[in-house]
């Protein structure tokens, strides 16, 4: 019997200026530390082994049931049609894994969450799989899944089921070792068109980074009970990016709320076109009896 592990689970932000930090102009350097926090993962996973990293990718938009693009794989130069101005013209290439995503939908599929896989596919990747793909894996060490995470008519619920799925795909069927990233915001109201530069390194309003810094600190102190109870409120209150979908997946892996570990900062909270953002690491922890 296959005995695969999950290694390391992380929330991370994939704001489209990480690539704007990198390029000459006025904004050169201005995500160097959230670069960095994605540097530290990749070599976290390398350190620990892992050969595929799977992507809940709340950029990818789904409207019935839950998909998975597995294909063998990816290559091609990406421009966001949410803000082509932000990301434009970024090649990409990465290896895919068809046989986890493969096995990741026949075990939702067997817990009743309706899943499907795609490995013979011309679906491209969406950047909230690129973004960290390319700081975590510019040398295409690992292979990538990824999951659609912006779930227009699912319910968290669901959605913490399908983490579950992943995590006993991973440990009960598969043969290697896998991370899995929530690819996602904290609060996410973008500045209103024509004030985007003056929100440039903030969060919209205080309400919005008073509450995200409430729950880093929940996270920090391992409250998963009270977080996964204020999780759907969270998501309406706050504007979640595709429904805050990727964070319940994450928890769902982890053990949802009898989950026990406490977040690691690696990247501190911060402000980005009026979002709140962060790359923090949740410790994988066996999943509760």
């Amino acid at each position: 019997m296959a005995m695969g592990k999950l290694a390391l689970a992380a929330k991370v932000t994939h704001v489209p200026s990480l690539y704007l930090s990198e390029l000459d102009g006025p904004h050169k350097g201005c995500r160097q530390a959230a670069i960095d926090g994605h540097h530290e993962i990749g070599r976290r996973c390398r350190e620990l082994g892992v050969d595929t990293v799977v992507v809940f990718d709340v950029h990818w938009l789904v409207n019935s049931e839950y998909h998975i693009n597995c294909a063998p794989h990816f290559e091609g130069v990406y421009t966001s049609n949410e803000l082509p101005h932000f990301i434009k013209n970024m090649p990409y290439a990465y290896p895919g894994n068809p046989q986890l995503g493969h096995l990741i939908a026949d075990v939702a599929n067997e817990l009743g969450v309706k899943t499907r896989a795609h490995s013979e596919t011309t679906l491209d990747l969406e950047y909230g799989t690129l973004v960290p793909m390319r700081y975590m894996n510019g040398d295409q060490h690992f292979r990538a899944v990824s999951v659609a995470g912006w779930c227009m008519w699912h319910d968290l619920q669901t959605s913490a089921r399908f983490g579950l799925a992943v995590r006993r795909a991973i440990e009960e069927r598969y043969d290697g070792t896998v991370a899995i990233l929530a690819s996602g915001s904290l609060s996410h109201h973008f500045a209103n068109n024509g004030t985007a530069e003056q929100f440039m390194h903030k969060v919209w309003d205080p309400f919005l980074e008073a509450t995200d810094r409430h729950v880093v600190a929940m996270w920090e102190r391992g409250d998963w009970k009270t977080f996964c109870g204020m999780l759907p409120m969270y998501n309406e209150k706050c504007w979640g990016e595709g429904g805050m979908h990727d964070t319940a997946m994450l928890l769902g892996a982890l053990g949802w709320d009898r989950y026990e570990g406490r977040a690691e900062v690696v990247t501190p909270y911060f402000g980005s076109s009026g979002t709140g953002q962060i790359n923090a690491i949740l410790p994988v922890t066996p999943l509760p009896a």
